[in-house]
């Protein structure tokens, strides 16, 4: 070990996409220390990627100059127990959804904390982060913040860590949102006669074509969707219909509603 490990407290699956990235970019292995209960993930994490991997929190991790907080919200005080007398020093960098970073720095008793509100898509270093630092976080706390998440995908400092729970409704939550849309092109390509793997295929390629075309254009997505829009074709036809049933309402809704959801259990997690 040396001075600058990171110490995971959790070994799933968020936790597997940060060391991946990490060593994918370059990081050595022996920079990196997990603790995980389960035998078999520590196992995984040992065969995947080198890295040492304990089943309980013990000394060693008092040499990190990073704690990542990856385990369950409902366990993180329970998994933070053995960990308290070795990371005093550290910055505290949580992936815990719900969890404010009020209840990391008084479990932990540092001031220096980074929340951090990752996606799914991180998996496959196509995630988006969206960060908040406590006052105590140093220009240089953030940039080692950066660089850990950097493989993983897009990050965003927001001021308020109010606005994560926000970040939760839109991102967040976000893949299965879009993943919810897939399959229901799917089903209606099934309806009007296309094969299964047909739907996939369609719904697929053109969601990740639309994404490709609004990251690359300066205009809105509006205005890109306008543009496809012809008065009285047939894309203006299924707009309309989604317009009658009041889809963009309950898409809006939905997302307020998975805020709120964010903002209780936040609450929940702090008492």
């Amino acid at each position: 070990m040396t001075t600058n490990t990171i110490a995971f407290i959790g070994g799933g699956n968020m936790a597997s996409a940060i060391v991946g990235g990490l060593i994918a970019g370059g990081s050595a292995a022996s920079s990196i220390l997990v603790v995980e209960p389960a035998a078999a993930q520590r196992q995984r994490l040992r065969t995947e990627h080198g890295i040492g991997a304990l089943p309980v929190a013990d000394a060693a991790i008092a040499r990190a100059a990073l704690v990542v907080w990856a385990v369950k919200p409902q366990l993180f005080k329970q998994a933070a127990a053995p960990c308290v007398a070795h990371i005093g020093q550290a910055l505290q960098l949580s992936v815990m959804a719900g969890v404010r970073s009020d209840t990391v720095a008084g479990i932990t008793g540092t001031q220096r904390v980074v929340r951090a509100m990752p996606n799914t898509p991180a998996l496959i270093g196509q995630g988006m982060t969206g960060l908040y630092a406590r006052t105590a976080v140093t220009a240089s706390d953030r940039s080692l913040v950066e660089h850990v998440l950097a493989l993983t995908g897009a990050t965003l400092w927001l001021e308020s860590e109010a606005d994560l729970d926000a970040v939760t409704a839109l991102s967040g939550s976000g893949p299965a949102y879009v993943l919810y849309f897939i399959e229901a092109m799917m089903q209606a390509a099934q309806a009007m006669g296309l094969s299964p793997e047909q739907g996939k295929q369609l719904a697929l390629a053109t969601f990740a074509g639309s994404t490709a075309l609004a990251r690359g254009s300066d205009e809105a997505p509006e205005a890109l969707r306008e543009r496809v829009t012809s008065k009285g074709g047939t894309t203006n036809a299924a707009l309309a219909s989604l317009e009658a049933d009041g889809v963009k309402a309950a898409f809006i809704k939905a997302m307020q509603a998975a805020r709120q959801r964010a903002q209780e259990l936040g609450d929940e997690f702090g008492a």
